[in-house]
């Protein structure tokens, strides 16, 4: 039986937990990633996953949706979660465009070396303007409206280009120190860094951290072919999952990489039931807790870019159409095709005759597996038998116990099945995930 990759991502304080429930607990408090970290190394997870964003989000000028912000920075938490856990993976997101390669490259590799080979590194980009005055570079522009400025300062590019030059300058610094702990000068010049010197920081146990990328964009799956060695994406059904399996994994052979080289891991969310009944009755209920009546209008708001604010969240969509130019909410990805977005919710509700809040819930549901532990077992392993993904990032509605309920009763599925590990193999994230260590080039 094919076998499947886990992790856990620690969710954020945004609609797809539910942050105002009793069971909720601390954001910052480092119990709290302690705790979900332990139950996902007790789950015997390949890795643990934070996400990380550089400013508050602004929705109509006021702070809203703290999402990963407002709480500790990334590296730092997994440095002290390295000394709680043995085998866990640790993988932080860390932001290429707001960051140096020198600089990053030496905490990466001090991860690494602190956890005995367990680090992973979220390669992110931004191109937008808003987090950009937080630094002092002028800010990032929309890429449809000056390309030339995008990816770094007045150097041209994109956000995934200088991604690109990240990556591989980060590594050319870990390879000049050779596999017996040989320091070597590096020189690196590029279209977007001109760096050389010594590293500080021996090649790391791992050889190279474990690169992650994230997003569904073409450009962002040809990024991911090339350089990443796991893939965080999101599918909503297994039809979608087996077609970017199979866009992503054709990519491959284009670098001279195998199928095996790149791991596909959608994020997903899973509700269990004592039956699956129970569960659907769960899910609901999480669902109107994620999506309160004010949830629903500010969510609407990001799909229509206006104040909507006079509307009823019991009562029909706006007449009016969506602002495709809208600055209404900053901070956020926006929505792609806000025309296009609004006329299927507005097709949704009239077949259904959904209210603003029923259409919000129906359109943005957020759990990928609903059921009882043996439904959810099977159907996990249908997707990774069926080339839908190699495996998921378990992203829970609770923070810091969403976690447990799978772990304590799906996971012993899957291993009985056989098609998740019973017990690590070897100690480091590369072991996990069946990666070989890269060769070195110094």
């Amino acid at each position: 039986m094919k076998q499947m990759h886990l992790a856990a991502h620690f969710p954020g304080v945004n609609s797809t937990t539910v942050w105002a429930d009793p069971r909720s607990r601390s954001q910052i408090d480092f119990t709290s990633f302690e705790h979900l970290a332990r139950t996902a190394e007790r789950g015997k997870f390949d890795f643990f996953f934070l996400a990380e964003g550089l400013r508050l989000r602004e929705h109509n000028g006021r702070i809203h949706d703290l999402d990963v912000v407002g709480r500790p920075e990334s590296l730092t938490v997994l440095n002290a979660l390295a000394a709680v856990t043995e085998r866990l993976g640790l993988a932080a997101t860390v932001n290429a465009t707001f960051n140096e390669p020198y600089e990053l490259a030496r905490r990466l590799a001090t991860l690494d070396h602190l956890s005995g080979g367990r680090a992973a590194w979220n390669v992110v980009t931004s191109s937008d303007a808003f987090t950009g005055e937080n630094f002092r570079r002028g800010g990032y522009l929309d890429r449809a409206d000056h390309p030339q400025v995008l990816g770094s300062a007045r150097t041209g590019g994109t956000p995934y280009t200088r991604a690109a030059e990240f990556v591989s300058t980060a590594r050319e610094l870990w390879d000049s120190w050779t596999p017996d702990g040989t320091s070597r000068p590096f020189a690196h010049s590029g279209q977007h860094f001109e760096i050389s010197g010594e590293f500080t920081v021996p090649r790391p146990p791992q050889g190279h951290p474990v690169v992650i990328q994230a997003g569904d964009s073409d450009e962002g799956r040809e990024f991911a072919a090339s350089t990443a060695d796991v893939v965080f994406t999101r599918h909503g059904t297994l039809e979608a999952g087996r077609a970017f399996y199979a866009d992503v994994k054709a990519r491959l052979a284009t670098y001279g990489r195998q199928p095996a080289d790149l791991k596909i891991m959608p994020g997903v969310t899973v509700v269990l039931g004592g039956t699956d009944e129970e569960a659907q009755r769960n899910a609901a209920v999480i669902r109107r807790q994620q999506v309160s009546p004010q949830n629903a209008i500010l969510a609407l708001e990001q799909v229509w870019g206006r104040d909507l604010s006079s509307y009823d969240p019991d009562g029909p969509l706006p007449s009016v159409d969506p602002d495709p130019g809208s600055s209404l909410v900053q901070g956020r990805v926006r929505v792609a095709d806000p025309l296009a977005v609004a006329a299927r919710w507005r097709e949704l509700s009239e077949a259904k005759g959904l209210s603003i809040r029923q259409t919000v819930i129906e359109s943005t549901a957020r759990q990928s597996f609903i059921g009882s532990p043996e439904t959810v077992a099977a159907e996990l392993e249908k997707f990774v038998a069926d080339d839908a993904a190699d495996g998921f990032i378990l992203v829970p509605h609770l923070t810091p116990g969403g976690l447990d309920d799978f772990v304590d009763l799906v996971v012993p599925l899957l291993q009985e099945r056989g098609s998740f590990r019973s017990e690590y193999a070897g100690s480091t994230l590369r072991s996990h995930l069946g990666l070989t260590e890269p060769v070195w080039k110094g």
